[in-house]
């Protein structure tokens, strides 16, 4: 796919979404933070459902060690792998508190090395909470970036710098965004909306239905 095909994919999701942001419910980066951790393998709202309670009691890093394991579990148990998360938020709370003065750390480094967080956390806390143009590549990134040939690669790091390559400059604190909602809602694993996409004359996906197919 060549760079003005790209610019054009990217000009109709702007056009379409001009301020575009995760659907996770947060207040602070600390929040944000959280939320991501929860939602590995869960969706935003089963996340945004928990969180809602959890968040009105553990707002801080410091209330949410003092809210202890057990409780912090309760508020979470609906969502997949709740006990492991809740030992991966209680100990990320507390070594914000040691090493960070309770603060969010505004650095890559410094934030993968609390449990539980990778670099998909990672990128996204950069980008929503402190508006780096980093692009945090989950499974509809993924398969976006494959399906249309926006920028193929055969893991998610090779996604992630494929688009760091080829995502024109104007678009890149926005365009992680942009394609996590096209692959949620357009773009979909089993049955993409093909007869109602935007992009589909961009597309380079052999198998995409044509409209009124």
């Amino acid at each position: 796919m060549n760079l003005e095909k790209r610019r054009r994919i990217f000009a109709r999701l702007r056009a379409a979404n001009p301020h575009p942001t995760t659907e996770l419910e947060y207040r602070t980066p600390f929040q944000l933070l959280i939320a991501v951790l929860l939602s590995a393998q869960a969706t935003d709202v089963s996340v945004n459902k928990a969180t809602r309670t959890l968040f009105a009691v553990a707002p801080t890093p410091e209330a949410m060690l003092a809210l202890g394991e057990a409780a912090l579990a309760e508020h979470i148990r609906t969502i997949g792998l709740y006990r492991t998360k809740a030992k991966n938020a209680l100990a990320t709370a507390r070594l914000l508190i040691e090493r960070h003065g309770g603060a969010v750390p505004e650095d890559r480094a410094a934030l993968e090395a609390l449990p539980g967080v990778g670099r998909k956390t990672a990128n996204v806390v950069l980008n929503t909470a402190f508006g780096h143009p980093t692009i945090a590549v989950d499974t509809h990134i993924f398969r976006v970036a494959n399906r249309t040939g926006l920028a193929p690669g055969a893991n998610v790091r090779a996604v992630e710098d494929a688009l760091a390559r080829c995502v024109p400059p104007e678009f890149r604190q926005d365009a992680h965004h942009w394609l996590i909602l096209h692959g949620r809602y357009t773009c979909k694993a089993r049955k993409p909306l093909c007869d109602r996409c935007d992009l589909f004359d961009l597309c380079e996906w052999p198998a995409r239905a044509a409209p009124g197919n």
